[in-house]
């Protein structure tokens, strides 16, 4: 009797997966930093929980990989999302040190949900690994190496935008079927279109977190390589001992003050400057005056008189006319002679 008022008061299947969807959606609801301790603490809470589902399901054998999502009951199609909302627990724990074991924790919750959606053939898709496979094997795609980033660029991005807009429809249809089901009235056919409607959401949201993953893993990966170069070089090299050496004083004596030094001084300016006159001779006087500059003459020759005779000729012809011109101005006044056509 004890025993079997231990096993009511457990809660069940669904109450552990309905709480953790309700914990899960208070934390995206949150305002808060996904670091802050109330949110780290309703992550752990629900991953608890989660587990906990996962463990009674692994129990009660639901399901068979045999099975299609039309065989499925309707009210079991909500538990094959468990792994799913583990993965998107993962990604919110905050932990520094182990964020690489986080992400490869979470990927390997996504690639459990997408491998078990895709044996069911819950929705239409290629798993990631298995399209990256493909693209490997094939040599005609790896012939040109460039052409192929170009077309698996644009493939992926036609695949993002298509998926994105599935996902909009998806969740626009379940934003009207999730009153009637959660308050009890929908019958089964519309329990069972929301439920697959739910895991066909999961798929795309799993898909975008597998690669968000993958680039982070990289990049942290990168990250702890350049940390262990940067710290190989940064370690002291060895180098070999110094040898002992004495300066001795005589030594640096002969070299600072012996007869080889370059800037040793032999002579003083003054007996520079009396060598230098004693090695000089004084120029003669006639050597003086054949340097010195030939005296300016200041006398006219023959040849310049006749001009300047013409120069003082024409200088006193143009004083005459212009004395005559000031006396013709002096009878002859402004506008004397145009007296003809006035009143």
């Amino acid at each position: 009797m004890a025993s079997f008022m231990e096993e009511m008061q457990k809660p069940k299947l669904r109450e552990l997966l309905e709480t953790g969807i309700q914990l899960l959606e208070e934390v995206e609801a949150a305002t808060q930093p996904t670091g802050s301790k109330p949110i780290q603490e309703k992550v752990r809470e629900a991953l608890k929980l989660l587990e906990k589902a996962s463990d009674m399901l692994s129990q009660l054998d639901l399901f068979s990989r045999n099975e299609d999502w039309e065989e499925i009951a309707s009210a079991d199609l909500k538990y094959l999302m468990l792994p799913a909302l583990k993965g998107a627990l993962t990604l919110k724990l905050v932990g520094s040190s182990k964020r690489l074991g986080l992400l490869q924790d979470a990927r390997e919750h996504f690639m459990n949900f997408l491998t078990q959606t895709h044996s069911y053939h819950v929705a239409d898709f290629q798993l990631p690994w298995a399209q990256s496979s493909s693209t490997e094997g094939n040599p005609a795609a790896t012939s040109d190496a460039q052409e192929q980033n170009l077309v698996a660029m644009a493939s992926q991005r036609q695949t993002k935008i298509q998926r994105y807009k599935q996902k909009k429809a998806v969740e626009q249809r379940l934003s009207s079927l999730k009153s009637a089901v959660e308050s009890g009235q929908a019958d089964d056919e519309r329990v069972r279109e929301y439920y697959l409607l739910q895991l066909r959401r999961w798929i795309s949201i799993s898909l975008d977190e597998i690669e968000n993953i993958e680039q982070e893993i990289e990049i942290l990966r990168e990250r702890d390589s350049l940390g262990e170069t940067s710290a190989s070089r940064s370690s002291p090299q060895e180098r070999p001992p110094l040898k002992p050496f004495v300066l001795t004083r005589s030594v640096a004596q002969a070299q600072v003050f012996g007869a080889g030094y370059p800037s040793l001084a032999t002579m003083t300016v003054n007996d520079w400057y009396e060598q230098r006159q004693k090695n000089e001779v004084s120029p003669t006087l006639q050597e003086a005056e054949k340097q010195a500059p030939p005296s300016e003459t200041f006398t006219v020759s023959e040849k310049e008189e006749p001009d300047l005779e013409q120069k003082e000729d024409e200088d006193e012809n143009a004083l005459h006319r212009m004395q005559e011109w000031d006396d013709w101005k002096d009878t002859h006044p402004r506008g004397y002679g145009n007296r003809q056509n006035m009143g």
